[in-house]
């Protein structure tokens, strides 16, 4: 184990990424762990508050991204051991970012609500992206084999992923910048009945069997694998419950 993490991690240059990896890890668990020993109350967890002003954990994260980024870009090239503290104060600081990044999305305390989710999503798809560059992969780099110009086809590349992304396949597009052969298959089948995609050009009249089709996909498939996620989540994360008063408002 030693010399695999010696030869994979260290030589290559990737230790910096993997303490990255790590500390958004460890610093997101830390997180909801505090933040679910708040919501019940137990012991000293309280959230920090200036007076009548509460201050999301968003706010420290902010600053620390700052403070890991800037050190990043001034260290010494040749210092690794600065830009692992880099990599690690960033790393914490992107996670308490990410942990709240349905209020920066919606721009409205969703933190429990099912909105709220997205914030999970969103760490999850970091947590991802970062293994995948981990272990050495690299986005929009497969050239398919063929003589092709390489610009072209990151322009190709990036088409597919806009075309993947917009028919509501987030995880296709995600993994598919780093195995573009998955954004082709994304972006020939049928959109997802919610997503931008379908609405501009499944919706009304324009398609209706083939939004019938995603439907029942939709039902069958992708349904009971998005229940097996949640239910992931929130033992990860603790559940998000409490009513939408974003769609209350919607009523009003």
């Amino acid at each position: 184990m030693g010399n695999w993490f010696q030869s994979n991690i260290v030589t290559t240059g990737r230790l910096p990424l993997f303490c990255y990896f790590v500390t958004l890890i460890v610093a997101f668990i830390a997180t909801r762990i505090n933040v679910r020993l708040i919501r019940a109350r137990i012991g000293w967890f309280r959230d920090v508050n200036v007076g009548e002003m509460h201050i999301h954990h968003v706010v420290f994260g902010v600053v620390l991204m700052l403070i890991g980024g800037v050190t990043g870009l001034i260290v010494n090239g040749a210092s690794q051991a600065g830009h692992v503290v880099a990599a690690c104060v960033f790393g914490i600081g992107s996670a308490l970012v990410l942990d709240e990044f349905a209020l920066i999305l919606h721009l409205h305390d969703v933190y429990w609500e099912e909105e709220g989710r997205t914030s999970v999503d969103a760490v999850f798809i970091a947590v991802a992206v970062t293994g995948l560059l981990l272990i050495g992969l690299r986005p929009l780099t497969w050239d398919y084999g063929t003589p092709v110009n390489p610009a072209a086809l990151i322009v190709a590349n990036l088409a597919l992923a806009v075309v993947t992304l917009l028919k509501g396949k987030i995880w296709t597009g995600m993994a598919g910048l780093f195995l573009p052969l998955l954004l082709l298959v994304g972006a020939v089948r049928l959109a997802r009945p919610g997503s931008p995609w379908a609405r501009w050009f499944l919706h009304g009249e324009r398609s209706p069997r083939k939004l019938a089709t995603a439907v029942r996909r939709e039902e069958r498939w992708r349904r009971p694998v998005i229940r097996v996620k949640i239910a992931f989540q929130e033992f990860l994360s603790g559940r998000h419950d409490l009513p939408s008063t974003r769609r209350g408002r919607r009523h009003t």
